[in-house]
């Protein structure tokens, strides 16, 4: 199991509005989750197809071309499709699986409209109609299904019950990652003692206990941390009288892949990892991805660039835009372009502060950022590292081909000499990126072992459906601001 931290006290727990709840009000809810939770997003989806497919033939009439009339019946086959590939359910996959199968939903409806306007309109229009009506399903029905997952969870809505069997340490770890990581789809209600418990006496539990084996009925699903327990169970008649699902949990931290294939082989189970980002095919078309985007975005942003360069001047007389070395790729020295937001001595003010506060030298040394840095220029320079704004002039980096717009963020050499040797064997050998798992998931607040951790889940679990997640993610967390520093 995965380190995810101290032992989860049941306080610690998420708050939400109905935690207190009456228990016939849980057991109502319990009862009608499912067609609650899939009548929600199912209409979530409904309003995001339709606003989605109308605005895309608005922005389409703009450019002078007359667009074929949506077909708004065939929402009704995207929403089956969404259906059949279990978006519905509540209880998973997790927030980037579900990525996929969205696009993959999309996908099939574009397909069909385009087959149903072959006969009445131009190809080429069609095509461009599709793409338009594909881009902006993908992102509304993205953003839409965000909110509603988040009301979802505030309602204790989202999420099927989930018994752990095992109170080990690894059942525990489990337990606190579940309840920090709602998104997950699993609730644990509790735990299940089984005979290697035994030795654990009256030790405190994260979650209650919540009865035997023969109580699992009480959940959706049961997790097991042992391939021992759950052959002894399965082996009995009635483990299979229970509608119960049956989770095998196995410490793989070091192997973790969001791309797993299962396989039988005899009486044993093969499982298939990926590693997608080494094959030479997927860096060719992760580096036409970039060109793709980064140049379009480049000539929209640069009279930002230019409104904020003025901005620093007045502030501060220096440079705007200055160049920064961090490690890239294969260990080499990169060289980042970046609007300036601290004062032109800024090392020699952070040097004094942290000679005159012991708590920030602290501060400092865990995350290699402050709270209250006082580098920072007044206004411009805080609004700039808020909004992430500073970093924009790196697209000229990922057009010259020195980055990408997702992969783990270079750091400077210092940061880097912070991790083990092996790891940075591993982050090196990518390509570094603008955005990346640690900036949409804890940003500035993540410790030097959270950012390993994320890092290498996405070196290990690299896709383009996750690089595009990434990047839509990276506008909520942008706008949001949290953990900026």
């Amino acid at each position: 199991m995965a380190e995810v931290g101290a032992v989860l006290r049941r306080s610690d727990a998420p708050k939400s509005g109905y935690r207190g709840r009456r228990r016939g009000d849980a057991g109502f809810a319990d009862r009608f989750r499912k067609p609650i939770v899939a009548a929600t997003l199912a209409f979530g989806d409904l309003v995001a197809a339709i606003a989605a497919v109308s605005l895309s033939r608005a922005f389409i009439g703009m450019t002078g071309a007359q667009p074929p009339g949506p077909k708004y019946f065939l929402i009704a086959f995207l929403i089956l499709t969404f259906f059949c590939v279990r978006l519905y359910t509540g209880c998973g996959p997790s927030p980037y699986e579900r990525f996929r199968l969205r696009t993959i939903g999309i996908g099939g409806f574009v397909a069909i409209e385009l087959l149903v306007g072959v006969p009445n309109g131009q190809s080429g229009l069609l095509i461009v109609t599709g793409f338009s009506d594909a881009l902006h399903l993908l992102i509304f029905g993205h953003y839409v299904e965000a909110m509603i997952r988040t009301l979802l969870i505030y309602l204790d809505l989202w999420g099927a019950s989930v018994a752990l069997v095992g109170c080990g340490d690894n059942s525990r770890k489990l337990a606190q990652l579940l309840v920090h990581q709602p998104s997950l789809g699993l609730r644990p209600i509790g735990f299940i003692k089984t005979s290697r418990d035994r030795e654990l006496g009256n030790a405190a539990l994260p979650l209650p206990l919540i009865g035997a084996i023969a109580d699992l009925g009480r959940s959706e699903f049961a997790i097991f941390d042992s391939a021992d327990e759950l052959s002894a169970l399965t082996s009995a008649p009635q483990a299979w009288m229970s509608s119960c699902r049956f989770l095998l949990v196995e410490d793989v931290h070091d192997l973790q892949s969001l791309w797993l294939r299962t396989r039988m082989l005899g009486g044993a189970i093969g499982i298939e990892i990926r590693r997608d980002l080494c094959l030479r095919r997927n860096q060719v078309l992760k580096r036409a991805i970039d060109i793709l985007f980064a140049i379009p975005i480049a000539l929209l942003v640069w009279p930002i660039i230019v409104v904020l360069a003025l901005a620093i001047k007045l502030v501060d007389p220096g440079p705007a835009i200055y160049v920064q070395e961090r490690v890239g790729r294969n260990s080499t020295t990169l060289r980042i372009l970046k609007l300036r937001t601290m004062y032109a001595d800024a090392e020699q003010r952070l040097e004094e502060h942290l000679c005159r506060d012991p708590l920030a030298r602290a501060e400092w040394q865990r995350f290699f950022k402050l709270a209250h840095d006082p580098r920072v220029l007044p206004i411009i320079g805080k609004f700039m590292r808020h909004s992430s704004l500073d970093e924009l002039p790196q697209l000229w980096n990922v057009i010259r081909g020195d980055m990408s717009l997702v992969g783990p963020r270079p750091f400077p050499a210092y940061h880097m000499n912070s991790f083990d040797n092996e790891f940075r064997v591993i982050r090196a050998s990518v390509q570094p990126g603008i955005t990346g798992m640690w900036q949409v998931s804890s940003r500035s607040n993540g410790d030097l072992q959270v950012q390993k951790a994320q890092d290498l889940f996405y070196i290990r679990n690299w896709s383009i459906w996750l690089d595009i997640y990434i990047l839509l993610q990276t506008v909520i967390v942008v706008l949001n601001g949290k953990g900026a520093k």
